[in-house]
């Protein structure tokens, strides 16, 4: 098997870039490949962002584009071969030709681990390529490893290999109760996900160790690695970890993250964008819409544009009428009953903690 390459997405939103920031200060000696995938239509602030990490890794980040040949940007280059069929969150195209096929083509055929930015308090793995060449990784999560690896490690066909892995280790006073999970198959009564929880609480070095042995028998990348540093790793980042991350690395937070503050009837709120990715991205808010609108109107008239064609960004409303004043006026009105309810909840300085549920949809390609 060829020499395994590392390697780790930057998609220009905040968990991708304090992920950068995590593994070049804790696992200095991986030689970790950075890479984006540029659309061709980031907000300015991605590209600040990816300039400031560059200054921290004292690396270059890699800009991967769809369309290498085409004397168009990838966006425009990929919509008229779809006949100006816009994306959406049942075709989205824009994931597999801007972000997703740049990847794999950068990759190849070679052995590689993909560090991938989803956080401990995420509940999702995400859009991520199924190439078998290509495994996932993430540091964040309590669990690194992806759900394909823990389907085969908790099968319960593998359970007596799985009990001689964790037999080999001195595991003290927790051994006879991991023994006892180990045995109960998975059922109805019994799922996965409960096993999963119950074998990372009696020890998650124990459970990567037993997990890293596993696949020695298998195809994965890192079955031809003698050691691999991430085994070790204890940590569960959440949400106000990444800020921190950033704030204190120097990097600094995307400023499309920042609240810019707002007036209707009377009443003052702040929005801001909830997410990485295209200013145009299908997966935004309305309120994200109209911060755009009155944040950036260059690129929402070039939004617009798309629209030429019958297709429209927003399922049954054309962005001519989303930015009429008494619909700018509700979208806002409503925002704030939105938000209100929830702040009440979470104390944070940022806006997409107050609307988090945002956050969980798109793809983990474009926003993490």
């Amino acid at each position: 098997m060829s020499k395994v390459r590392h390697v780790l997405g930057i998609s220009g939103g905040k968990d991708s870039a304090a992920l950068a920031i995590y593994m070049k200060q804790n696992y200095p000696d991986l030689d970790i490949e950075y890479y984006t995938s540029d659309t061709g239509k980031e907000l300015d602030e991605t590209y600040q962002l990816i300039d400031n990490l560059e200054i921290f890794l004292g690396k270059k980040i890699l800009r991967l584009t769809g369309a290498n040949n085409s004397p168009e940007l990838p966006f425009d280059h990929f919509i008229k071969m779809y006949g100006g069929y816009l994306p959406s969150s049942n075709a989205r195209w824009c994931t597999k030709k801007l972000k997703l096929e740049p990847f794999e083509n950068f990759v190849g055929n070679d052995p590689v681990v993909s560090y991938v930015g989803i956080r401990g308090d995420e509940d999702r793995e995400g859009y991520i390529s199924k190439k078998s060449n290509i495994q996932s990784i993430f540091p964040f999560r309590k669990n690194i490893w992806s759900e394909d690896v823990i389907n085969k490690f908790l099968a319960n066909s593998n359970i007596t290999s799985v009990i001689e892995i964790y037999s080999s280790f001195s595991l003290t006073e927790k051994a006879e109760r991991i023994i006892e999970i180990l045995n109960t198959k998975i059922s109805t009564s019994f799922n996965q996900q409960q096993k999963l929880n119950q074998l990372l609480d009696l020890g998650i070095k124990e459970f990567n160790k037993a997990i890293f042995q596993f696949i020695k028998n298998t195809n994965y990348p890192l079955s031809s690695e003698q050691t691999f540093a991430l085994v070790e790793n204890e940590d569960v980042l959440v949400r106000e970890d990444i800020f921190s991350i950033l704030e204190k690395s120097g990097v600094g937070v995307p400023a499309y993250y920042k609240e810019v503050e707002f007036e209707v009837n009377g009443k003052k709120s702040t929005y801001a964008r909830s997410r990485s990715g295209c200013f145009f991205c299908f997966y935004q808010q309305k309120i994200e819409w109209v911060w755009l609108y009155e944040q950036h109107p260059e690129l929402f008239a070039k939004a617009m544009e798309y629209e030429k064609d019958g297709y429209t960004w927003i399922q049954d409303e054309p962005l001519t009428e989303l930015i009429k004043p008494e619909r700018i006026e509700g979208i806002k009105e409503e925002y704030i009953k939105r938000s209100e309810s929830k702040k009440s909840k979470i104390q944070s300085p940022y806006l997409l903690d107050i609307l988090a549920d945002a956050e969980e949809e798109g793809c983990a390609s474009c926003f993490i």
